[in-house]
């Protein structure tokens, strides 16, 4: 069996973590992290908070890859988080507990919730004899134990935010993780759930970009975009041509559709 894209077959699908196989910027976690004993966070407040959040950081990305800001690494992301943070609360957070929440946010305690389509997509892609790894921005200690207590302790990560060398959205680090499983870049699929920094960083790399918009954050794409795992292939074989947003990443044309995830954004 084989995996299509267009005219041509792909041999390795590479996935993003946070977001693509464990929920990070989901109402549930920022609840566990910040208020575990309560009160309950606002669902439809925090959604709201997310959803930003997460144009907010595939925006600061892009800027950082284009050279229009510093790259946007790891400490960035820390940075980040807390912003998130004051958003998800309304209010100004003090620092030993914005960094404790942070914390928290990068090394969850206990076994960590993964989506319910990721471990039948993971069997079907196997299935195919396609190659199957991770890429991300988190430092890797994160990475890795995300991966562990989530029960994906043998997916290979080929690249997290703090490792030595080029890191993901740069054009370098896509290339690296194509060349650490053997392939030209153009034999690979990334499926990521940001579009400029994720879906649209890999297509300039080379790399066959898939976007999982479970959030709904991009329902205007034309194409390379799915909603659940659940559509990878049927995506890829019919993609032919990378997505095309419209508006660009301030967050012109990201609309707010409903998620497909219960509690995520």
């Amino acid at each position: 069996m084989t995996l299509g894209f267009g005219d041509h077959t792909l041999e390795a699908v590479v996935f993003d973590i946070d977001d693509v196989l464990v929920p990070f910027l989901s109402v549930r976690s920022w609840q566990w992290a910040w208020r575990p004993q309560g009160p309950v966070l606002g669902e439809r407040r925090t959604q709201t908070a997310l959803r930003r959040s997460a144009r907010a950081w595939d925006r600061r990305r892009w800027l950082g890859l284009t050279g229009k800001a510093p790259p946007a690494d790891v400490p960035a992301l820390r940075e980040h988080l807390g912003a998130t943070l004051r958003a998800v609360a309304g209010h100004a957070v003090p620092p030993e507990e914005s960094e404790a929440v942070v914390r928290r946010m990068l090394h969850p305690a206990g076994e960590v919730e993964r989506f319910p389509d990721v471990g039948p997509a993971l069997e079907r892609l196997g299935r195919t004899g396609v190659k199957l790894a991770a890429l991300t921005p988190l430092p890797e200690e994160s990475a890795s134990w995300l991966l562990r207590r989530s029960g994906l302790p043998n997916l290979p990560l080929l690249g997290a935010g703090d490792r030595a060398g080029p890191s993901v959205p740069s054009r370098e680090a896509f290339r690296s993780a194509a060349d650490a499983l053997g392939l030209p870049p153009e034999r690979v699929a990334f499926v990521g759930d940001l579009y400029w920094s994720d879906v649209h960083a890999a297509q300039r790399a080379g790399l066959v970009g898939l976007l999982l918009d479970r959030a709904g954050l991009w329902p205007h794409l034309r194409a390379g975009r799915i909603v659940t795992l659940a559509d990878v292939e049927g995506a890829l074989a019919s993609a032919g041509e990378p997505a095309a947003p419209v508006g660009g990443p301030s967050g012109a044309g990201a609309g707010a559709g409903a998620g497909s995830s219960g509690d995520f954004l």
